[in-house]
């Protein structure tokens, strides 16, 4: 289980990196969002799809979270930058 936690934790660093040139808007909030938001996305799905009855030495659950975790990212990442803008630009109006 201790190897689980780390590969999730490095992936998400990973995505982190890479989240910046796959979001038009990364401007709008730190850099620490999205590898946040991709690690606890896929620890939520992790703890869920173990819960569910998928093994750890399966291929199944890993396809599910390297897939599932940078499209939460890319997900809530754009809506919070959507948000912030709108936020701003109703503040301005004002």
């Amino acid at each position: 289980m201790d190897y689980v936690f780390a590969v999730i934790v490095g992936y998400a660093a990973v995505l982190g990196l890479v989240a910046p040139y796959i979001n038009a808007r990364s401007e709008e909030y730190g850099w620490l969002l999205p590898p946040a938001i991709a690690m606890v996305a896929g620890s939520i799905l992790w703890a869920g799809l173990t819960w569910l009855g998928f093994k750890y030495e399966e291929a199944y659950i890993w396809a599910i979270i390297m897939l599932v975790m940078p499209g939460v990212m890319v997900l809530v990442s754009t809506r919070v930058a959507h948000n912030r803008v709108t936020k701003r630009e109703e503040k301005l109006r004002r």
